[in-house]
């Protein structure tokens, strides 16, 4: 089956978007998304409020009210000059007619109290387009519930119409909706606004244990087991142990750790003797600041160094003596600033440059992402009684993945935020996922940012490959969201998003064709396949610890679902999937292997006579042959040129194998590792991927076989086949030798697509002779 052919049902295919995006002659800020006009309401700061309780203190927070939409910001404890500087935007759509409340609250247990109200008339309120110069806040008397001039108290505000493109909109609180009652109002100010997060700039440790002098131990009838131990954070390696009675133990041997900057952990080595297979003793160890290390761009020679290794106890008198001898450790370690440290999956990677910025070149174009909206997404929780779901989209490219702001209680969210990458290479991908936030419950009110129970849920994820796009040309396209659970693959929603991919030069684009993917380090001294899945699943725990401490946070699972850092398990879905694809990969040799048997039995008369005139054509024209071939694929090249992809590639439900795959495969994928299932599942488990290896076993026997036995023909495995061979040899050297090349073309090609009356229905003589001769499957014990 052709891949191309595998069309996936209608409503899990790519669709044009039905947003309306403004035509732009050229890309500017904000191009790719419908423009959005915003009220935007800056709360600067207040001075010389009222007291409101009984113990004279006060504590501020103030309240933006217009309708059902309601915007609060933090209070401040006993103060009564504060200073928020906090921006809301309410869309210009939602507004009714009336003014605009803004209300300075005390906070109380029970009950706020109220201090003074600024009221503003939305029809005064001006419009100010960027890039027009800043608009100035201003002192606003309070005013009490009555409207009169209240006795104390300013409030300094500024109130404007504008866009996306005001400088404000990205740190501005969105109220899109009222906030529900179960929601907290101050975790839903955190997570409603747009986030821009940069990943840390990850290093290779490469640390080359040498040797270690003046080692003893405190027994000294036991012949010692020394290794070394280093560790970095929460990655741990060790040498190979090493008996010897000397004093003197040297391994030689090299380790990897992944480190990101800035560099919070130290390299601690530790040498220990293993006194016992449960117990290990501490001889000394020693702490390295990875700031302090070299950060050689290439291969470069580094020096090794000796560090005095310090005993492992609170105070040691003999420390403070200068001791003619001490314990020391000859150790080599740099940053290997020449790797790409990866934390994404390979085939999905979106940056390959180095860690060492000296080596970085220049952008090659430009990548915008537009987020539009949501459509029909799934309820995921119910809420007073109904369904609801809170949407936020991730998208994520090199260095710098984007957060939008959480959309509360809607089922057809509405983004319109637009962001820009610089590209380096354009053979990445861009990876956008959409989650429902499960953290803004009234309950956790005590930790924002903590890592609570409650799990972001993956709503459905896309990837688009950048050298899949057309230069300058927008892409607003409807992505379906699929998601594979334990009971088939499920459409959550759609997505519409509008993509701009512009090269700074086309040249420059063209000659990235030429140039290798990954840093020079990569090839002059390449990391072993498993070492380097190990050393991507350290960068992948980094990345997600550090991006969950930013507020609000990038939560792990988002980032571990975003990389693919479950790529790597085994999946009999994912093993179906693959042997298609190699099935479709060799459907063309397929297909051109059953025209031509179709040539040779006649079926065609005059197809088979043009055929042989080709044939004749290219026997006695050899120059021929490869212009034609040649001449041929650009034919077919042209010809497939009107039928080109229009739209970006998206997730294929038949290619992924997701429609034809049971429950329990579903179950067995999303089972843990290791595995949480009873024995009689497993037993029955394993004897299905048994039957499954079978078939493999089966397949890779056979193509070893028959090239076995062109191999052995040469080695006189079977004395008479070997000697009959050298016999045909002699005979084909004269024959070649004497009867020129054409004639014997014309005659073997001839005879094998004679007509089917002159060929009987036995096997001819070289296939029995070579289905006659041994293979290394006689060694085989069985």
């Amino acid at each position: 089956m052709i891949s191309g052919r595998m069309v996936p049902p209608v409503d899990f295919q790519l669709k044009d978007s039905n947003s309306k995006i403004a035509p732009s002659k050229k890309p500017s800020a904000f191009d790719l998304v419908e423009k959005t006009e915003y009220l935007f309401v800056r709360v600067v700061k207040a001075r010389d409020l009222p007291t409101m309780d009984i113990t004279g203190s006060l504590d501020p927070y103030v309240e933006v009210s217009h309708g059902n939409f309601t915007g609060k910001t933090k209070h401040f404890e006993k103060t009564k000059d504060p200073e928020w500087n906090e921006v809301f935007a309410i869309p210009r759509d939602r507004l009714q007619s009336g003014n605009l409340h803004v209300d300075v609250k005390d906070k109380d247990l029970v009950l706020d109290d109220f201090v003074g109200r600024v009221t503003v008339e939305l029809n005064e309120v001006p419009f100010r387009v960027p890039p027009d110069s800043p608009l100035a806040p201003e002192w606003y008397r309070l005013e009490d519930k009555k409207g009169d001039k209240a006795y104390r108290g300013e409030l300094m505000l500024a109130v404007w119409y504008g866009t996306q493109a005001d400088e404000a909109f990205a740190f501005a609180t969105f109220s899109d909706d009222a906030a529900p009652d179960a929601i907290d109002a101050q975790i839903l100010s955190i997570y409603n606004r747009p986030k821009v997060y940069h990943t840390p700039r990850l290093w290779f440790v490469r640390v080359n244990i040498i040797d270690a002098h003046d080692i003893f131990v405190s027994d000294k009838n036991r012949v010692p087991e020394v290794f070394c131990k280093a560790r970095i954070g929460r990655q741990l390696l060790t040498t190979k142990p090493i008996k010897a009675r000397s004093s003197i133990f040297r391994w030689n041997q090299e380790l990897m750790f992944v480190a990101a900057e800035p560099f919070e952990e130290n390299l601690i080595l530790s040498v220990e003797d293993r006194v016992s297979p449960s117990k290990d003793e501490v001889i000394g160890s020693v702490d390295i600041a990875l700031a302090s290390l070299d950060k050689p761009p290439d291969n470069r020679p580094v020096r090794a160094k000796w560090y005095g290794l310090k005993k492992p106890v609170l105070f040691d008198f003999d420390q403070l003596k200068e001791d003619k001898f001490s314990s020391r450790l000859q150790v080599r370690a740099f940053l290997a600033g020449g790797y790409h440290v990866s934390y994404e999956s390979t085939y999905y990677s979106s940056d390959f440059r180095p860690s060492a910025k000296q080596l970085w070149k220049k952008p090659v174009g430009l990548l915008e992402l537009g987020v539009l909206k949501a459509d029909g997404m799934q309820q995921t929780k119910t809420r007073d009684g109904k369904g609801a779901c809170d949407a936020y989209c991730v998208a994520k490219y090199g260095h710098k993945w984007v957060r939008t702001r959480t959309v509360v209680n809607d089922l057809n969210p509405k983004f319109n935020e637009q962001y820009t990458w610089d590209v380096y290479d354009h053979a990445t991908v861009l990876t956008v996922g959409v989650f429902d936030n499960n953290q803004l419950l009234s309950d956790e009110r005590s930790s924002v940012g903590s890592s609570s129970g409650r799990r972001d849920q993956n709503m459905g994820k896309l990837r688009i490959r950048l050298s899949t796009l057309e230069s300058g040309r927008v892409y607003a396209n409807s992505y379906p969201l699929l998601v594979l659970q334990n009971n088939g693959v499920k459409k959550m929603g759609e997505l519409h998003l509008a993509i701009r991919f512009s090269a700074t030069s086309t040249v420059n684009t063209m000659f990235m064709y030429a140039k290798p993917m990954l840093p020079k380090m990569h090839y002059a001294h390449p990391l072993p396949l498993l070492q380097q899945e190990l050393l991507r699943n350290h960068a992948v725990e980094i990345v997600a610890a550090r991006l969950a401490r930013m507020e609000p946070p990038l939560r792990k699972e988002v980032v571990m679902w975003m990389s693919d850092a479950k790529a790597h398990l085994w999946s009999m879905r994912r093993t179906k999937a693959n042997l298609q694809r190699i099935i479709s990969v060799f459907s063309h040799v397929i297909a051109v292997a059953r025209w031509f048997h179709g040539v040779r039995l006649w079926k065609n008369p005059f197809t088979t006579v043009l055929v042989h005139i080709v044939f004749l054509i290219l026997i006695f024209l050899p120059g021929l042959i490869l212009p034609t071939a040649f001449l041929y694929m650009f034919m077919i090249t042209l010809w497939n040129f009107w039928f080109r992809p229009r739209k970006p590639p998206h997730m294929n439900v038949k290619i992924s194998q997701v429609e034809e795959v049971n429950l329990d495969e579903l179950d067995e994928e999303f089972d843990n590792y290791p595995t949480s299932r009873s024995q009689e599942m497993l037993r029955m488990r394993y004897d299905r991927l048994r039957q499954v290896a079978l078939k493999i076993q089966m397949a890779v026997g056979d193509m070893a076989t028959q090239g076995e036995r062109v191999h052995l023909l040469l080695s006189w495995k079977d004395p008479r086949a070997t000697a009959m061979f050298m016999v045909f040899c002699i005979v084909a050297v004269m024959v070649f030798y004497v009867i020129q090349f054409e004639l014997i073309a014309v005659f073997a090609g001839f005879y094998v697509m004679r007509h089917p009356k002159l060929r009987g229905k036995m096997p001819s003589v070289a296939a029995n002779f070579f289905r006659r001769l041994p293979a290394r499957t006689d060694s085989l014990l069985l």
